[in-house]
């Protein structure tokens, strides 16, 4: 992590690349690097190990010295402000709450990483943006719906990146993406644990194929 890293550049430019997380919640540190290999091959860009996971902040340190700034790397489940500066000490430069704490939201911000916290309301909305949020993460998602989130974006900033956080699929993705959502985080539909790197890797590229004007998934590198 360097001086020069600009939360607000980082998070536009990796989701322009790819505007969806894999959420890997219940990875191993001796399994994540194959699982992130066919992530990143698939064309993802950015990877969050949330922090109730098997040994997180190693699974971290290994994805943010083996990617560099090529990936964002980060944690989810991030609820403490000591919780950002493990995740920080790790290399991670994205932090994921479920919920909205100022305090995790300003601790992130000061420390130069990206905070996307978890809101439900137009009132957590705001209250995150006010202490720094680069983005919001809708969730859960499948406790709302894609014209939920169309009627909140009359009044969130149109600057502002949601990401559809819970319940997003195949099937569905595309809803959310015409309602307003500027990506998704994509949990048990995409990685379950004991899943294999190729399984993996396949489930990826399908839900690559489902974004807007991609009709395949780039090939490995």
């Amino acid at each position: 992590m360097t001086d020069r890293f600009d939360p607000h550049a980082a998070l536009a430019t990796a989701a322009a690349r790819c505007p969806l997380v894999a959420i890997l919640r219940g990875v191993r540190p001796d399994e994540v690097v194959n699982m992130a290999d066919a992530l990143i091959a698939a064309g993802f860009t950015m990877i969050e190990v949330p922090l109730n996971s098997p040994d997180p902040l190693a699974s971290v340190a290994l994805l943010a010295a083996r990617y560099g700034s090529d990936v964002l790397i980060g944690a989810g489940t991030v609820l403490t402000g000591r919780d950002v500066a493990d995740v920080r000490a790790a290399g991670g430069r994205l932090i994921v709450s479920p919920n909205v704490v100022p305090d995790v939201i300003r601790a992130a911000a000061a420390a130069g990483m990206i905070s996307l916290p978890g809101y439900f309301t137009p009132t957590e909305a705001f209250a995150a943006l006010d202490a720094g949020a680069h983005g919001l993460k809708l969730f859960p998602a499948e406790g709302a719906s894609p014209a939920y989130l169309k009627a909140q974006r009359a009044v969130i900033p149109a600057h502002v990146p949601i990401f559809a956080v819970g319940g997003v699929t195949e099937e569905n993705l595309g809803r959310w993406l015409a309602a307003g959502a500027d990506g998704a985080g994509l949990g048990s539909a995409l990685y379950t644990p004991g899943i294999g790197a190729q399984e993996l890797g396949e489930r990826a590229a399908n839900f690559v194929r489902c974004l807007p004007g991609r009709d395949a998934a780039p090939p490995a590198r």
